[in-house]
């Protein structure tokens, strides 16, 4: 009796050591699992941050050593130039102080006039993101000096395509311009612009601006020049940078004489 009580407690202890081994295996073979799927998790928020910045990179590719007029689409993507009598000239305001623009973007208007590369801005950066575009009072001085800007809504921020033209377009400009007449800096126009000032026509998501003085200085002859375009246009740009040169402009500085 003794001897069976012994071989029953034998078999439990048996089933209990079976029923650890088994919670054991099944714990490391969650953790395992548990690894494998954060370390998965981890490669794709990797791959996800990485995937944009090389992608744009390969669309870059596609322009390299192309001229302005064979980047993004051709000029039949933008509508016909739009201009308005211009006001602003030598209107300068306090560094900090907002002004208040008619128009989506500016192409005129009151502005700072802060030395030292503040506004105007200095050439020596061609294309602006969200995070990195000076304040549109100090664009503005820019355009009395004869720049022509190029504004990309959210929309081309979002498409890497229309992203890299934009780029290559600034990245063109600037490795060609060895006499300031490519004055010419790339500006996003961002959905707080849009709700200060206002948005651009319906589906249009660039625009290009100068300031023209039409060969003269006085006011009256001073004019406001948009275009805008469904996408990155180097090919309108051309011609509108050509119909409308930074010597124009109600002070014609340009870009050499700053930075």
């Amino acid at each position: 009796m003794a001897k069976a009580s012994k071989t029953a407690k034998s078999d439990r202890q048996k089933v209990i050591d079976d029923i650890r081994r088994s919670q054991r295996n099944a714990e490391k073979r969650q953790g395992r699992i548990i690894v494998v799927v954060c370390v998965a998790i981890a490669l794709l928020i990797i791959g996800a941050a990485a995937f944009s910045p090389v992608k744009g990179w390969i669309e870059r590719q596609q322009y390299k050593g192309k001229t302005l007029g064979e980047i993004g689409a051709g000029a039949e993507v933008c509508s016909p130039v739009v201009t308005r009598d211009a006001e602003g000239n030598q209107d300068h305001v306090d560094e900090g102080v907002p002004v208040d623009y008619e128009f989506a973007p500016p192409a005129f208007g009151a502005h700072w006039n802060v030395g030292g590369g503040v506004a105007p801005v200095s050439i020596a950066t061609r294309f602006y993101t969200a995070s990195t575009r000076p304040p549109l009072e100090a664009l503005v001085h820019n355009l009395e000096h004869g720049f022509t800007v190029l504004w990309y809504d959210e929309t081309v921020a979002e498409d890497s395509s229309m992203l890299a033209a934009v780029k290559s377009i600034a990245a063109t400009l600037d490795v060609n311009d060895t006499n300031s007449r490519y004055s010419f800096i790339a500006v996003p126009w961002t959905a707080e612009d849009e709700k200060e000032t206002g948005a651009f026509p319906d589906d249009q998501h660039v625009a290009f601006t100068h300031w023209t003085a039409k060969g003269g200085k006085s006011g009256d002859q001073q004019e406001g020049v948009w275009q805008y375009c469904s996408e990155p246009s180097g090919a309108a740009l051309d011609t509108f940078m050509k119909d409308y040169p930074y010597t124009d402009a109600p002070e014609p500085v340009g870009g050499g004489q700053m930075g």
